[in-house]
């Protein structure tokens, strides 16, 4: 890929707002940025999750809401009663954060099933599981995407934004080889301008988190792509 039109961009992003202290208004407009620019969903805590789908209705921009987040250490109970009430209140997507600690641990036979008991209280929604990349090693990347698609997720995520890194190339490019072309790899944390973004995507991400939209959106206009330009 050397070229990337705008609206192809815009369906790439979910408009990311996660941040404890964010109201109404904020959420409010978030929403109407989201209708402004197309993007793909808003991203918001689960107690949002009904006032923004009420803001977005009729628009085309779906919700997503984060379950288990930030740090992925909730029961699979608790994250599965997060991800069936934020359908619930008009989820369409649900990021979820896999429980890093048994992961690193090995117990891989728990992750598979915490992943998979929010795919199955999630339905219809589509479950994109969060490994936070930044605490893991090259070969805990792999099992972990390995294990958010036999536990039937939908796509795997590099971050929550709240974790000491954010997305790396390297880990995106990790990612995608570990997952193939038809499981999503969704680039999340620290991706401020156009340029961040465009690494993302020519290392294989099929969607960003972002909360930086507007910007990176704008900073498309600006960018002068090369023939050469090589994957990074």
């Amino acid at each position: 890929m050397n070229d990337l039109s705008r609206e192809t961009l815009v369906r790439m992003i979910d408009h990311t707002e996660l941040r404890a202290q964010a109201g109404e208004k904020r959420i409010a407009e978030l929403c109407g940025e989201a209708r402004a620019f197309a993007f793909r969903t808003v991203c918001v805590n689960g107690a949002q999750a009904r006032f923004a789908a009420a803001e977005l209705e009729g628009s085309g921009v779906l919700v997503c809401v984060v379950a288990g987040f930030p740090l992925g250490a909730a029961t699979s109970a608790a994250k599965a009663f997060e991800a069936g009430e934020a359908v619930r209140n008009g989820a369409a997507e649900i990021d979820m954060v896999l429980n890093v600690g048994a992961l690193k641990d090995g117990r891989h036979g728990l992750v598979r099933d915490d992943i998979r008991a929010v795919v199955e209280a999630g339905r219809p929604a589509l479950v994109k599981v969060i490994l936070e990349t930044c605490y893991l090693t090259d070969d805990e990347i792999v099992a972990g995407c390995r294990l958010a698609v036999e536990a039937g997720a939908g796509y795997v995520k590099t971050s929550t934004g709240f974790g000491p890194t954010g997305a790396l190339v390297d880990h995106v490019r990790l990612m995608r080889r570990t997952v193939g072309p038809e499981i999503g790899v969704k680039a999340a944390g620290g991706i401020r301008t156009f340029e961040d973004a465009w690494r993302m995507i020519r290392a294989g991400a099929s969607r960003l988190g972002l909360s930086a939209s507007v910007a990176v959106v704008e900073g498309l206009s600006h960018y002068t792509f090369e023939p050469d330009d090589e994957r990074s």
